[in-house]
């Protein structure tokens, strides 16, 4: 690969100039704040830069979201200590989901045999009532199924089938979730 011959081709952010720089030098730190630990706060932060964000969502300090414009998030949805929401492709996060502290939602990659190192990204999906335990890893493109686990320090490249519990790097299917 070439990296001086990098180029992010057709992709664009997503919104102009002007309110990227807003939001990473004022949305961005506020959000992230350990300073301001109330949810209420964050959830009107990340709405005036373009978020759907349902009711009582639940915002813990440390989290990082690349482009909230990129970022659905639904009702009663909790988002741990530290978690990253790398979105350069949409996120969605539907109702009742526990993401939990420092887990890493990874909307981009590159091609890696491609001349220039092309950049692919790939929103996102995650159904109600799933939880992503901590130091979990979802790669691009990945549809998380209603219900489903995804256990502590869980890696994975492809998409959760609803209601199974998953475990490991890459993320294997261990046992169906009994009923909620």
């Amino acid at each position: 690969m070439r990296l001086d011959q990098y180029s992010v081709g057709t992709y664009t952010p997503g919104a102009p100039y002007w309110k990227q720089l807003l939001w990473y030098f004022i949305g961005s730190p506020l959000v992230e704040s350990y300073w301001l630990p109330m949810s209420k706060v964050k959830v009107w932060i990340l709405r005036r830069f373009g978020a759907t964000i349902g009711q009582q969502v639940r915002i813990k300090p440390g989290v990082k979201v690349k482009f909230p414009w990129r970022l659905s998030v639904g009702d009663f949805s909790w988002i741990g200590e530290n978690t990253w929401i790398d979105n350069i492709a949409p996120v969605v996060i539907e109702n009742h989901v526990c993401v939990s502290q420092g887990v890493y939602l990874c909307t981009g990659n590159h091609h890696w045999n491609h001349p220039d190192f092309k950049l692919i990204p790939a929103p996102i999906y995650i159904h109600e009532s799933s939880w992503i335990a901590a130091k979990s890893v979802i790669g691009p493109g990945v549809t998380v199924g209603k219900g489903a686990v995804l256990t502590l320090g869980g890696v994975t490249g492809r998409s959760l089938d609803a209601m199974i519990i998953y475990a490991g790097n890459p993320a294997q299917a261990i046992k169906k979730r009994l009923n909620y």
